[in-house]
């Protein structure tokens, strides 16, 4: 089995059903089918072949539904990039992952234009062409929409997607197509996807939980596409009353822009089916404000990350008031987890550990990074650098990265507790928690803070806000302010540079 005859199957199963459907256009699967054959066939005439990397650039548009299964198709492999890369980032990706084809869309020719054109890579952009840029639109009016039957197996390569690069360059991570179908499969039975169902695409489809887990989970059963090319909370609540969505995954953001809303209560939600979050926590005041604002009680929460497929575990419906912030009690469908100690042994219930995570939806390895792979991935076992405990309930709480534990005169000092704490402050918007040298403690605790509005003496301010709610050992000695803290393309917080800002 592989992921592009899924689609064929598909058009043939259900010709004239959905597949795509865009602010402007309603595409069946029979068409969405047609053009994939067009497509890959004009990629074959130009020398793209099995094993290739073909760089998928685009926002949530259908031409990259046509592109992801075109190239896949021919058996090459597709490498999708975040639309808010900036030219440094997509250039380096561009070297690492060795493509062959940059395929971008008009929306997006601003960023990407100047860059400079190596050696024979073909470059590829949707509407008005210029220079050394081929037409998308003339690739599929001369391609033949001939079937081209793809011969891949589960344990060929798919797929390489990169990493955000929060501890330094991204890593490209390679996926066969049993990783994905076995993500897949699992938000197909646990989230009960059908074809009827209409899964709304808002987050960028070039994240591995938008693709594998919602993407392909509904092609693999049939259901139709709802594409917006961007995120606003006016955009989600008139695309699912027009719609009539069923599934929908988001940031926590989100879905707290979207409860703020002042017009919430006068579009019909009533459609969905599944609200799913997931990248970050919700606590449980801000679950009870979305479901009161949305007026559902079908919020679940999924915990996993990019090497994993993603696939990890579930915080359900029943459980969001009383255990919001946790990522649930038990692993998600093809999927098993422990949290283990240094020596790899499983700890006690209670006691900090990391989360490991075995099952097929695991990557292949990181692409070109042998003594990467070996970190993280070993035997079955994927070791996320995720640091939890378990409740006396059974519960996963995440306590914070491994990477960013300080550890002060031997104690370990977890920041996410610190952060979380500062983040209820009313007048401080952001804050990062890093470890600097110190001597005579190894580490002591620094608060980079961003604020909203002015505080007098931020750093008795802040001592003040925390005493009594965390030890006092845990309670940063250093403080800066900050007009913003430096995060990438998905909103993910690098403290790298952070620590490289304290060692300059």
């Amino acid at each position: 089995m592989n992921i592009p005859n899924l689609l064929a199957s598909q058009s043939r199963k259900f010709p004239n059903h959905e597949g795509i459907i865009t602010p402007s256009e309603r595409i069946t699967y029979m068409e969405w089918d047609r053009t994939v054959n067009q497509l890959a066939d004009s990629l074959l005439k130009r020398g793209v072949t099995k094993g290739d990397k073909v760089i998928l650039h685009m926002p949530n548009t259908k031409e990259f539904l046509y592109t992801y299964f075109a190239v896949q198709r021919i058996g090459a492999l597709i490498v999708p990039i975040n639309a808010k890369l900036v030219h440094q980032e997509i250039m380096y990706i561009l070297n690492h992952s060795d493509a062959k084809v940059f395929i971008t869309h008009d929306l997006l020719f601003e960023q990407v234009k100047g860059m400079p054109k190596t050696g024979d890579l073909l470059y590829v952009k949707t509407g008005e062409v210029d220079g050394d840029w081929l037409s998308f639109e003339k690739l599929i009016t001369e391609g033949s929409p001939a079937e081209i039957r793809c011969e891949l197996t589960e344990d060929d390569e798919a797929s390489l997607l990169y990493t955000s690069g929060t501890t330094g360059a991204p890593k490209g991570v390679v996926f066969t197509y049993r990783s994905i179908l076995t993500v897949a499969t699992m938000i197909c039975i646990e989230m009960s996807m059908k074809p009827e169902s209409r899964v709304l695409h808002m987050m960028p489809l070039s994240h591995s939980a938008q693709l594998h887990l919602f993407m392909i989970a509904g092609t693999y059963v049939g259901a139709t596409h709802v594409l917006v090319p961007t995120f606003t909370p006016d955009l989600l609540l008139e695309t699912v009353e027009k719609e009539k969505t069923t599934h929908f995954f988001g940031a926590p953001v989100a879905y707290l822009g979207s409860a703020k809303h002042p017009k919430i209560r006068t579009h019909d939600l009533t459609s969905m089916e599944y609200w799913v979050y997931g990248g970050a926590p919700l606590g449980e005041q801000e679950v009870l404000f979305i479901k009161e604002k949305f007026s559902t009680d079908r919020l679940m929460c999924v915990y996993g990350l990019t090497e994993a497929g993603p696939n990890g575990t579930l915080l359900g419906f029943d459980d969001q008031d009383k255990k919001a912030g946790s990522i649930g009690k038990r692993p998600a469908l093809n999927c098993e987890i422990r949290l283990v100690n240094e020596d790899e042994e499983d700890v006690s219930q209670g006691e900090v550990g990391e989360i490991i995570l075995r099952g097929e939806g695991n990557m292949k390895g990181y692409y070109k990074d042998p003594e990467k792979t070996q970190e993280s991935l070993r035997g079955d076992w994927l070791y996320t650098g995720d640091m939890a405990k378990q409740d006396e309930d059974g519960f996963y709480w995440v306590v914070d990265r491994k990477k960013d534990v300080i550890i002060s005169g031997g104690v370990n000092i977890f920041p996410q507790e610190i952060e979380n704490i500062l983040n209820n402050h009313p007048q401080i918007s952001d804050v990062a928690i890093v470890g600097v040298p110190n001597p005579d403690w190894g580490e002591t605790v620094k608060a980079y803070v961003v604020m909203e509005g002015e505080i007098e003496n931020l750093a008795d301010t802040c001592r003040e806000f925390l005493k009594g709610k965390v030890a006092d050992f845990k309670i940063p000695r250093i403080y800066e302010q900050l007009e913003a803290l430096p995060r990438n393309a998905t909103g993910k917080l690098l403290k790298n540079q952070l620590r490289e800002r304290v060692e300059q």
